[in-house]
């Protein structure tokens, strides 16, 4: 049993019978996914295997998820498949690398924990958006449409559909239909078989024996899978090369992070345990710096095999280790029989790949609310399918953080306020502010909503300066304020020095754990003075009527806007019970 090594506390000789088959099964699943995700991202079958192997080992080894399965996934695929077009294979391996080397300092830097905070029309929106590009990529694959060009532009690839349309191969499509089939019937008939690997050996077979020459191979298309891993190869890392693919490495970066994590939540969800989101990271990028060493794409966390490792019963990260030397072990004895697998049997794989992980309930729930999420969701959507996943992100984030301020904007209120005697323990209401009843001398204003670089100056408006007189003291009930920045700052510091120019005075009540520590960061509340912010208004009130209010001033006053008005004029009114 082995005891105090992490992930591994507690393991023993049941906990690796279980790794072992879960590896096993897992590996055996991962080697057609790898194929078709490397076919669709534009570079040749093996590199999707390599992938599957280096990146597989690594990240189970060396990340923060106990269950977690890497390696080349679908939502890599428009954003490779765009880069192999413009740039090309050598270049990708670049990205790769750097992208690698992002996610390993996004790791050290603690940075994890921002990607949660991604929005989730963004995150549904590309990730449907992927889902569609997918889809649509594999239909001429399926139909068996010859002379096809691979576009970055989506509009242009429907358009090479339709004008391919002539040279559909019905072989093609019944060798496709015979995968599709097992894919939707076999996890009904037989739950613990791959579908997918019945898939691809039965279409191969009908092919072979049916359709022999007929319909396109991977060894036809690619030519014959290598039964060994390339050797090692370390990519152009000039300075020129990386400075080009810098951008696309950082979208690579952010996906594969957002991905991985995506992932290792699933996974919690599913086994009870907790990922460590920073090692996660640290492991993805060790694992992205590998596989181009030796020919492989981009990898990151699979949900789907991730799951299936966790249904079959994995204790520990050995499943994923074994997963990775199942599918070397494959390669090296199997890899001259992958050539005779047809290409229309992989499409039906992407296919059911793209309809999984379209988030289509999310997609649907977030368009009925009809909102400002649901316009983010839309724009995103839109930009993935018809221009790239960097332009949809950076335009989706964007819009989001645009529609938040905004958002955070508008609930900003400034409300005149006096104690309510109708109210229990005296609350204070807006209501009570009428022409008959306000106090000359003080005047309380509730603020609510963040004072920050996207609202207006509430001090600068027309209606507090017509409401307020700055020669007098003025206490802001600031608990309904969950956030002041720099700006925010700011306007308390104007508001406080337009005042004492008056020979006004300024009052805090209430102030919530951040915008203290800005104001006492930035000292303003030391420039206040003593005596000028209170934890509750009651506590400022009677501060204020006791300091700062003229007596000879209330003489005569009829208003009674406060209990302490009976004494200070001279008996004029009935008061009222001070805010708590």
């Amino acid at each position: 049993m082995i005891k105090g090594w992490g992930r591994f506390e507690g393991y023993g000789k049941g906990d690796l019978k279980r790794d072992l088959i879960a590896g096993c099964i897992v590996g055996i699943i991962a080697i057609p996914l790898g194929m078709a995700f490397a076919i669709a991202s534009g570079v040749k079958p093996e590199t999707g295997i390599y992938t599957t192997i280096i990146a597989g080992i690594l990240i189970s080894l060396l990340g923060g998820s106990k269950f977690q399965i890497g390696g080349p996934t679908g939502a890599f695929i428009p954003i490779l498949l765009a880069i192999v077009l413009q740039y090309g294979y050598d270049k990708l391996l670049v990205a790769g690398f750097l992208a690698g080397i992002l996610l390993v300092l996004m790791g050290v830097l603690k940075l994890g924990a921002l990607i949660k905070y991604i929005p989730k029309p963004v995150t549904v929106g590309f990730t449907a958006g992927i889902a569609v590009t997918i889809f649509a990529g594999q239909i001429g694959s399926f139909l068996g449409l010859s002379g096809l060009k691979r576009h970055e532009s989506f509009v242009l690839n429907m358009r090479e559909l339709i004008v391919h349309m002539g040279t559909i191969n019905l072989y093609a499509i019944a060798v496709a239909g015979v995968c599709l089939a097992s894919l939707l019937l076999v996890p009904r008939l037989l739950p613990k078989v791959p579908p997918s690997l019945i898939g691809l050996l039965l279409s191969t077979l009908i092919a072979v024996l049916f359709f022999d020459g007929k319909v396109a191979t991977i060894g036809s298309a690619y030519g014959e899978i290598p039964a060994s891993l390339p050797s090692f190869r370390m990519p152009d890392l000039s300075w020129a090369n990386m400075t080009l693919m810098i951008r696309p490495a950082i979208i690579i970066a952010l996906l594969g992070g957002i991905e991985s994590l995506l992932s290792a939540v699933v996974a919690d969800g599913m086994s009870g345990s907790r990922h460590h989101s920073n090692r996660e990271l640290i492991g993805q990028g060790i694992a992205n710096m590998a596989a181009p060493l030796f020919g492989g794409i981009p990898a990151t966390g699979a949900i789907a095999r991730t799951a299936t490792n966790i249904k079959n019963g994995a204790a520990s990260p050995l499943s994923g280790i074994v997963h990775g030397v199942v599918v070397l072990l494959i390669l090296v004895l199997l890899a001259p029989y992958a050539s005779a697998i047809p290409l229309a049997a992989m499409s039906p794989i992407l296919m059911l790949v793209a309809w999984n992980m379209s988030e289509r309930r999310a997609f649907a729930k977030l368009l009925k609310l009809r909102s400002g999420d649901s316009l983010v969701l839309v724009v995103t959507f839109g930009l993935t399918v018809f221009t790239t996943l960097t332009t949809a992100v950076e335009a989706g984030l964007a819009l989001a953080v645009l529609l938040f301020v905004k958002r955070m904007a508008s609930d900003q209120r400034l409300d005149k306020v006096l104690p309510d005697r109708e109210a229990r323990h005296g609350k204070v209401a807006a209501s009570r502010v009428t022409e008959d009843r306000d106090c000359p001398q003080l005047g309380i204003f509730s603020v609510r909503g963040a004072l920050f670089f996207g609202a207006r100056d509430p001090f600068e408006t027309p209606e507090f300066m017509a409401s307020h007189d700055p020669s007098r003291t003025l206490l802001l009930r600031m608990g309904g304020v969950p956030l002041v920045d720099a700006s925010g700052e700011a306007f308390l510091r104007g508001l406080l020095k337009r005042l004492r120019a008056s020979g006004g005075t300024l009052l805090l009540s209430g102030l919530q754990p951040q915008p203290r520590r800005m104001l006492e960061k930035t000292g303003l509340l030391a420039e206040m003075g003593e005596g000028t912010c209170f934890a509750h208004t009651g506590e400022a009130i009677d501060a204020a009527l006791s300091r700062h209010v003229d007596a000879a001033g209330c003489a005569g006053c009829k208003m009674a806007a406060f209990r302490e008005c009976a004494g200070l004029c001279g008996g004029a009114g009935s008061g009222a019970e001070n805010a708590s």
